[in-house]
């Protein structure tokens, strides 16, 4: 049976508890069980809502997230997870430009490319060729002084793997810092795209072939038949319109503060909670998270 499910920004935690009622109620919904008091409910129902969508519209209007899945929520044998603005609160491309001093003319190329405006190979190679001749310093200068963690982050891959899941951060940015932020967080694996470096210094290209789109599916396949799993079994997050493919292909697939076009595209959406909105969807009570080991930092947190 579908699962309808709740949720709140944490941090406001304003979810009525008259509304799951009331919606269960209206759809023929079984018991409504919290999963966090005026943070998240769930309830099954029959079959989806026809009037979802006009209900999903007055919920984001209170600052509420409301989502039906089509499976009863358990929780996944597999994490997979984009990193920029994601995983960290931050686009580290960006990031490199801002202190190189070309940030302006990356950043209007990363919010196209994310929105799915311009081909995510092309702008990456545009993007790396205004970092060309930068001392290969700036990517330890950027991890330490302008890249911190997104919020449950830490909590969701301590759960995760409390739980028994592989994870693994799979991004189109770079692997200077997919490194850190997967040692940071304890990730099982990490894959992403190289930088050239030569004598020191950023070549303005990345390593052959540059992983997008269709290497993050391949990806998703991969380790789900190394795990011996199928990709239902999966849980994926991320952003952007390089992300798509990966979400419509895992088992739960949650697109998370994603950008207006891949909003539009995602049946799950998570614009007011946090990481830990994976939780829930997986029906992982508050009570149940579980709280990270005391870690080196990474840089902003």
């Amino acid at each position: 049976m579908p699962t309808v499910t709740l949720l709140s920004d944490p941090m406001r935690r304003n979810l009525d508890r008259a509304l799951p009622e009331n919606l269960g109620n209206a759809w023929g919904g079984g018991d409504v069980i919290w999963l966090a008091p005026d943070e998240a409910a769930q309830f099954s129902v029959p079959s989806i809502p026809t009037n979802f969508e006009t209900v999903w519209q007055s919920c984001q209007d209170m600052g509420v997230d409301l989502i039906c899945t089509e499976d009863p929520p358990a929780p996944k044998a597999l994490l997979i997870a984009d990193m920029d603005s994601t995983m960290i609160g931050q686009e580290c491309i960006d990031e490199l430009a801002e202190m190189a001093g070309v940030g302006d003319a990356v950043r209007d190329i990363t919010v196209r490319a994310m929105n799915g405006e311009l081909n995510f190979e092309e702008a990456l190679s545009e993007r790396v060729r205004h970092l060309a001749g930068q001392d290969a310093g700036i990517i330890e200068k950027v991890l330490e002084d302008r890249i911190g963690l997104a919020s449950g982050a830490e909590v969701l891959l301590a759960t995760m793997k409390a739980h028994g899941a592989h994870t693994a951060l799979v991004s189109g940015g770079f692997t200077a810092f997919t490194g850190a932020v997967a040692a940071r967080l304890g990730f099982d694996e990490h894959r992403a795209n190289s930088l050239d470096i030569a004598d020191g210094r950023l070549s303005g290209t990345v390593t052959p072939p540059i992983l997008g789109r269709d290497a993050k599916v391949q990806a998703l396949n991969e380790i789900c038949a190394r795990l011996a799993i199928e990709p239902a079994a999966a849980v994926a997050v991320g952003d952007g319109a390089n992300d798509l493919g990966m979400l419509a292909h895992a088992g739960l697939g949650v697109a998370l503060h994603a950008k207006p076009a891949v909003a539009a595209q995602s049946p799950v959406r998570v614009n007011f909670g946090d990481l830990t909105a994976l939780l829930f969807l997986q029906g992982i009570a508050r009570s149940d998270f579980v709280q990270p080991e005391t870690s080196s930092a990474l840089g902003r947190t």
